[in-house]
């Protein structure tokens, strides 16, 4: 994606698609069937690492992440850390807090963030995902239950998550190129927090991408520009199968963890 300060991580565009259900499986471009935001516990119990593997690296050194090294990996790649929008200029740079896995962030900055949303930020920095996360239910594929906001706070937040396999032969450098214009098209008009992408399993190839916002006003809103129009029509040719979920992220006061619901319907988020 545009403007990441580190390496760059492939994105896929995920757009919420306000009119369809909480979960929907397209096959080549084609709505397959329609499910409930919940997917089914038990796909594939694969590993997404292959073991066989014995890794000589030193696991404290960071990877370099770069469309080649993710697409056409000549080792295996042991984590993606979450990719987090940069804060508005205006605010104070924060330090990332320690962390074996640290967060990459954007150059591109957000134009505004409410405070909540800013706790949110600083949680997501230790945001990580479990095994199998590509074939769970998306609300035990990452550890929630780790994530700590204040107290005082209560809000929702809008999750679109993107559950994936490509083609065979499928075009990775045009994907990447048009999914890094359309996140840096999302962070500079605002309401994106953060981004994930996965590794697809070795032995299904599914993956799971997955962006956290504001607001579903603020993904509704990205769907119409331009660099999301022509990611998602090139995802659309790019996938054999792929399915959108729609979710809220949320914390009520009196509790510092947040929990993950499906979207029912409604406005989430400010």
């Amino acid at each position: 994606m545009p403007g990441i300060s580190r390496a760059q991580a492939p994105h896929a565009s995920l757009p919420p698609h306000a009119s369809l259900p909480a979960t929907t499986i397209f096959q080549k471009g084609k709505p397959l069937a329609s499910h409930s935001a919940a997917p089914a516990t038990t796909e594939t119990e694969s590993d997404p690492i292959d073991h066989g593997h014995v890794d000589c690296r030193d696991p404290h050194l960071l990877p370099e992440f770069t469309v080649e090294s993710v697409t056409h990996p000549t080792e295996p790649v042991l984590y993606l850390p979450p990719l987090l929008s940069s804060l508005p200029p205006s605010y104070p740079h924060v330090e990332s807090p320690s962390s074996e896995y640290p967060a990459l962030k954007t150059t591109t900055h957000l134009p505004d963030i409410d405070p909540a949303s800013l706790s949110l930020h600083k949680a997501l920095h230790h945001f990580k995902p479990f095994p199998d996360y590509a074939a769970t239910p998306y609300a035990t594929g990452f550890n929630w239950d780790e994530l700590e906001l204040p107290e005082d706070e209560e809000r929702e937040w809008y999750i679109v998550a993107f559950r994936s396999r490509r083609k065979d032969g499928s075009d990775g450098h045009a994907l990447y190129e048009a999914d890094r214009l359309a996140h840096e098209e999302a962070v500079v008009n605002g309401g994106i927090l953060m981004y994930w992408y996965g590794v697809p399993d070795s032995v299904t190839g599914l993956n799971l991408a997955t962006c956290i916002w504001q607001s579903r006003a603020h993904a509704i809103a990205a769907m119409s520009k331009p660099h999301h129009i022509v990611a998602m029509r090139l995802a659309s040719t790019s996938y054999d199968i792929y399915s959108l979920e729609r979710h809220v992220l949320r914390t009520v006061k009196g509790s510092r963890g947040v929990t993950i619901e499906p979207y029912t319907g409604g406005a989430v988020g400010w």
